[in-house]
């Protein structure tokens, strides 16, 4: 009998893949952090014989390549894929026995990347599972604007051939196991549910109901904001990652932590943004350990600022140097935990900010009281909606353009709270009187607020 493992990356929407049989298996697109899939494969008792990427990586960086040192394992990268480290090129059709019955099929899907290539498996000739990579996702597909530019175009047209060349060569029954898909920005668009078959995308995906006119002119105009660290990812796994280091960082005591902040580097505070608020070493930015650490601190800072972490336990800080570490941001300068009335020298104080609801924002208005609201939402999520008067910088650009946002007291938010708690900590840092609204925009008509949506929303 086969299996399939899943192992999920919830920080950054995707999930990596251990699946054989009795005594070996195969690992595709596995994290950088191997020692977790190593781990997996131990507690099946199986040897890790292949490890398979379906393409060179835009949002993370891969172990392949250490995790197919350590264990010995062949390393399938897809043939067409540029890179400068040993590896067995896999071109379409190409196949190996992962394990007795058990057979991996190369399928060439182009789209995600030029080269991207999607990896059927079959248990005695029937088709038992479809690693889809960033090609066939669930209710959508990998977006292919992360490449470059002048192929985007390109790549739609042939996310759309390759979806409907994966259904039409795969019976219905047969789960679709794709790599992003699960809150990450390598997904064009995002959809409910966790788990799907080729019979249920040849119903509601885009790229299986729509002709490709269509579907490329209406995926094309909903793509979003490609985070800036992106641009890093792919060089680093076409030269081949380095193995990663996930040894404690130094502790650092209060006078460390105030000469890292006074030289511009990056003191990050992981703690929830209901604690940073109520207290915080003063310049410090707050990115809760809980949310999307990886995707936004490594969009936000300037690439190879040295980052210090502040916790409130060694686990935390163990858990986010382990998600860091993923997106090529390696080895902490430093780390303190504890009480933050240790991270400050003795006679300094925590600074604070309020942190209010919506309607805390209707009733200042309705009693005219001049604030600033800034939305740092994305482009298109203001576009379904946005708070009359306020002034719009997304999170992503806040950080260089603090000098845009107007004088006065700055009511800050988000869709839920977690963007508006690091907005509000960038504007405390640079000395602006701050309030992080921490509520879901919904709340914001519920509260009476003026919300402009675009005709025909409601």
């Amino acid at each position: 009998m086969f299996f399939v493992d899943t192992l999920e990356f919830r920080g950054l929407g995707n999930r990596s893949y251990l699946a054989g049989g009795p005594r070996a298996a195969v690992v595709i697109d596995p994290p950088r952090d191997i020692d977790q899939v190593i781990a997996a494969a131990a507690r099946r008792g199986v040897r890790i014989a292949f490890v398979a990427e379906t393409h060179v990586h835009n949002d993370y960086v891969t172990g392949g390549p250490e995790l197919a040192r350590v264990t010995g394992a062949q390393y399938l990268v897809p043939a067409g894929a540029r890179v400068s480290f040993a590896r067995t090129p896999f071109a379409d059709g190409d196949t190996v026995t992962v394990d007795e019955g058990l057979v991996l099929r190369a399928i060439a899907t182009p789209g995600h990347t030029p080269h991207h290539t999607s990896y059927a498996l079959a248990e005695d000739g029937r088709g038992v599972a479809a690693f889809t990579g960033g090609s066939l996702l669930i209710g959508t597909v990998g977006r292919p604007d992360l490449v470059e530019p002048r192929l985007t175009e390109r790549l739609a047209r042939a996310q759309h051939a390759s979806a409907r060349r994966l259904a039409d060569e795969l019976d219905d029954d047969v789960p679709v196991l794709p790599t992003h898909g699960f809150g990450s920005f390598c997904s064009s668009s995002q959809s409910e549910g966790n788990a799907t078959t080729i019979g249920k995308e040849r119903e509601t995906n885009d790229a299986l109901t729509l002709d490709v006119d269509t579907f490329v002119a209406r995926m094309l105009a909903g793509l979003d904001d490609v985070p800036a660290y992106y641009a890093h990812m792919g060089p680093a796994n076409t030269a081949g990652p380095a193995p990663v280091d996930l040894t404690p960082p130094g502790r650092a005591d209060a006078e460390e932590i105030a000469s890292r902040l006074a030289a511009g580097e990056w003191v990050v505070d992981l703690r929830s943004r209901i604690a940073f608020a109520d207290g915080h070493v003063s310049g410090s930015f707050n990115f809760e350990g809980d949310g999307q650490l990886a995707t936004y601190l490594a969009w936000l800072i300037p690439w190879g600022k040295p980052v210090t972490l502040l916790a409130e336990n060694p686990e935390r800080i163990a858990a986010a140097q382990r998600e860091l570490a993923r997106v090529g941001i390696d080895r902490p300068a430093a780390a303190a935990t504890g009480d933050p009335a240790g991270w400050i020298r003795e006679g300094e104080r925590l600074a604070s900010f309020p942190r209010v609801r919506f309607a805390d924002l209707a009733d200042v208005r309705e009693r005219g009281e001049q604030v600033v609201v800034l939305d740092v939402r994305r482009d298109a999520e203001r576009a379904g909606g946005r708070i009359g008067g306020s002034v719009h910088i997304p999170l992503h650009e806040l950080h260089g353009r603090i000098d845009d946002v107007p004088d006065g007291v700055v009511w800050v938010h988000c869709a839920g709270g977690m963007r508006a708690a690091i907005a509000a900590s960038l504007l405390d840092a640079a000395g602006r009187d701050v309030v992080a609204v921490d509520d879901g925009f919904d709340a914001a008509t519920e509260a009476g607020l003026t919300v402009t949506r675009p005709e025909g929303t409601g």
